[in-house]
């Protein structure tokens, strides 16, 4: 891998509070163009490591960058340089579907112009042409993920982070959730995903999958089943999670 295909790096990165190490030097790379699932059960410090690589955290030692920006020291650049989309979104229910994508594109610092220009490919794209003035409240959960997720790529960032994008919803729409994941995929924007959806972890190009703070596993899905004789990821992640000592994050 050439430096300059390097998206996401990580060298010994640690995190501690007090006496606790959340995050135990973990060390990974993740490519320009790459989906690169982070697992982990509830307590393997997957969140933690997460808000370090978003610039919401300050590593406790080791080093960390994102798009070329140390998260230790250009904080406010990396955050410029991601999209990010949570299980509970950040949409505002009482704004209009409208409202909330020139929001977040005055945020993202885009221009007039550009942002309705991007609000009309967006809108088509999704086949929401006809809910443009609806607020987001009144839509369905799937259709507020989709969009969530088409706003946090919305400023061409060099990667976004999904935390458990698809929670809740049924498996046709999480489906065409990761048709949208593909298609910025091909635009050479990173994917850095976070799932419990073990189907889900079959689509990315490397799985980590963390335990009590540290990387116990990390390669393609392929490659990861041959290791451990499974059949599937789901068996791959169980056979590690048995191991956790740990039980919140």
């Amino acid at each position: 891998m050439n430096d300059e295909d390097i998206v996401i790096h990580t060298d010994k990165l640690r995190k501690q509070f007090g006496n606790f190490v959340a995050v135990e030097d973990i060390s990974f790379d993740v490519k320009k163009g790459e989906i690169f699932g982070f697992l982990g059960a509830n307590g393997a410090g997957k969140t933690t490591a997460m808000r370090m690589l978003c610039g919401l955290s300050y590593p406790t030692s080791g080093i960390a960058t994102v798009a070329g920006f140390d998260v230790s020291k250009h904080q406010e650049e990396v955050k410029k340089n991601i999209g990010y989309m949570s299980q509970k979104f950040s949409l505002y229910d009482d704004l209009k579907v409208w409202e909330n994508i020139r929001l977040f594109g005055g945020i993202y610092g885009m221009k007039s112009a550009k942002i309705k220009t991007k609000t009309d490919e967006i809108l088509n794209e999704l086949g929401l042409e006809n809910e443009r003035n609806k607020f987001v409240g009144e839509l369905p959960l799937g259709w507020k993920q989709k969009l969530s997720f088409s706003i946090s790529i919305f400023h061409e960032p060099k990667v976004v982070f999904l935390d458990e994008p698809t929670g809740g919803v049924d498996p046709v729409t999480r489906r065409h959730f990761w048709e949208l994941i593909y298609k910025a995929v091909s635009r050479g924007i990173t994917i850095f995903v976070t799932t419990h959806y073990m189907d889900e972890a079959e689509y990315c190009n490397r799985v980590s999958i963390m335990v009590d703070g540290k990387i116990k596993a990390l390669d393609s899905p392929s490659n990861l089943k041959q290791e451990f004789g499974a059949s599937s990821m789901e068996q791959v992640f169980f056979r590690l999670a048995r191991e956790a000592e740990r039980k919140g994050d």
